[in-house]
């Protein structure tokens, strides 16, 4: 049976505090470290690998890891979510993002409907508009083919598929999948789709308007925008418009969308990318084979995730030490950092993913808990990100753990050498030297130039970034999410903190404001 306990509950939670605590820096130095890098790893899907060597975490440590897996249920509790139990204690509702991918295990039905079966129907008529749209079937009014698609949405609409979109972009044009440009807006700042739409040749151009309501503000008024500009054009809006939408939604069977695919409220926004939110503007974008490539990815992770061994469960296992530094060691965030251009949005998405599932300070029941939660999720590319926040975390007040993410190979083939080595191997090598760095430090006698160390660092290696791999990297950190939330006893499938903001934007804008409220609509001339 499974029991939902607060971690201040747990008995193996107290004892991790009586552990001894690691010392990085001997750890990770001469041929211990090197022992460490060599048996602190553990295989993710696609040819990933989770590496935590330069974590602050032993056999003593991870021991009592697995003892806090076992007590808290992480295994148990995954099974009950894909096998459709009623997790989203918040808004009642099953989660079934995993089933988009793939099926873990029992057939799932809701609504009177096979899930699965659903989500491969979503992903077929997909497959199946996308493939009109390139071979020219669909066409705009004067019958010529499409050359971009644009995405309208906001929040998990946008920043999980302009992440993978922009992911795979360049590996695309280089393997003969590139159909069509994708753009996207999202902010109702007017000067961002007027700014997309000062870029696209509007006549040859397909908008996906995704709202799983159809209600949402400020994607209807981005939608708006855009109608307002094909119709100065001179073309109708009905024919370069397609929606993703919930199917009781007045977006479902109106008229004005040349076609319209379904998702439902058994996935939340940051968790869509493997739904048709994300399916539509990838497999315009890059055709349905790609997409579909990109979804097995994330299910031979999600296999793994279903591990009940920890040591074999990479998800699970960084979800755990992450809850021991956030927890035991106290730090209070955590930074990703891609050496990968093409992952430049990851992090964005990222933060996302985690703070909206885990940014709570209320436990599934909504009741108060007496421990720090979630912590603030940032980051940049490497090696950019060097020369940018990287001396606070070498020497800032406050220890960051880091979660590097790198590529033996680069996505399009094409390098130069010089002084001896190429730009991909000068890539690699800096974020070796930052694990080190950040590990062991450089003692000088200018405090000004020393360096502390006993910062810990993680890295998922591969060995390009393609399609699955891709899918794999965004299950993994999905995975995590979702373990630690069960750690912290956390409902991490709600976003209440979304709705506070809504409802008070709708009270300025009926001019419905007192107090401070009404000075600053004043101030910004409402």
């Amino acid at each position: 049976m499974i029991t939902w306990n607060n971690l201040d509950k747990l008995s193996s939670y107290k004892e991790l505090f009586d552990v001894k605590k690691v010392n990085l820096q001997e750890a990770m130095s001469g041929e211990n470290g090197a022992e460490r890098v060599k048996n602190y790893s553990t295989p993710m899907a696609e040819g990933l690998a989770f590496n935590y060597a330069a974590r602050p975490v032993d056999e003593s440590v991870l021991e009592a890891l697995k003892k806090l897996a076992e007590e808290a249920q992480l295994a148990e509790k995954f099974k009950a979510l894909y096998n459709g139990e009623m997790i989203n204690t918040g808004e009642k509702r099953l989660v079934l993002h995993h089933l988009t991918r793939g099926q873990l295990g029992d057939t799932v039905e809701a609504d009177g409907v096979d899930k699965r079966a659903f989500y491969v129907e979503q992903q077929n008529r997909i497959a199946e508009f996308a493939g009109k749209v390139h071979s020219g079937q669909i066409t705009n009014g004067a019958g010529e083919k499409f050359t971009t698609v644009v995405q309208i949405g906001i929040g998990g609409s946008d920043l999980g598929p302009r992440a993978m979109y922009l992911a795979l972009e360049n590996w695309a044009k280089k393997n003969n999948a590139f159909k069509m440009e994708a753009k996207f807006i999202s902010n109702v700042d007017p000067d961002d789709a007027a700014g997309v739409l000062n870029t696209i040749d509007v006549a040859h151009s397909i908008f996906i308007l995704v709202s799983k309501s159809g209600t949402t503000l400020e994607t209807l008024t981005n939608e708006s925008f855009v109608k307002d500009a094909l119709k100065n054009a001179g073309l109708d809006p009905s024919k370069h418009m397609i929606a993703v939408t919930s199917e009781t939604s007045p977006l479902a069977k109106s008229d004005d969308y040349l076609a319209a695919f379904f998702m439902d409220d058994y996935i939340g926004g940051r968790y869509s990318s493997t739904s048709a939110v994300g399916g539509a503007v990838l497999s315009l974008a890059f055709g349905p084979e790609v997409f579909a490539q990109f979804l097995d990815g994330a299910t031979e992770e999600d296999k793994l995730a279903a591990e009940k061994d920890v040591m074999e469960n990479p998800d699970m296992l960084d979800a755990l030490i992450g809850v021991y530094e956030r927890n035991v060691l106290g730090y209070p965030s955590t930074a990703v950092l891609p050496y990968s251009q093409a992952l430049s949005r990851f992090p964005a998405h990222l933060q996302q993913l985690d703070m909206e599932s885990n940014g709570k300070s209320v436990n599934r029941f909504g009741e108060p808990v007496d421990y720090v939660t979630g912590p603030l999720i940032f980051g940049e590319p490497g090696t950019n990100g060097q020369h940018s926040f990287y001396p606070l975390l070498h020497q800032g007040t406050d220890i960051v753990p880091l979660q590097f993410v790198g590529f033996r190979h680069n996505q399009m083939d094409t390098d130069v050498v010089i002084q001896g080595t190429t730009s991909q191997q000068k890539l690699c090598a800096n974020v070796a030297a930052q694990i080190m760095a950040f590990a062991c430090g450089k003692s000088d006698e200018n405090r000004n130039k020393n360096f502390e160390g006993g910062r810990p660092s993680s890295i998922i290696i591969g060995d390009q970034l393609n399609p699955r791999s891709l899918g794999a990297l965004l299950a993994h950190f999905e995975n995590k999410v979702m373990f630690q939330g069960f750690v912290w006893n956390l409902n991490s499938f709600d976003q209440e903190g979304v709705q506070l903001g809504k409802v008070l934007a709708k009270r300025v804008l009926a001019h419905e404001t007192d107090g401070a409220l009404k000075v600053y609509s004043d101030l910004l001339n409402i």
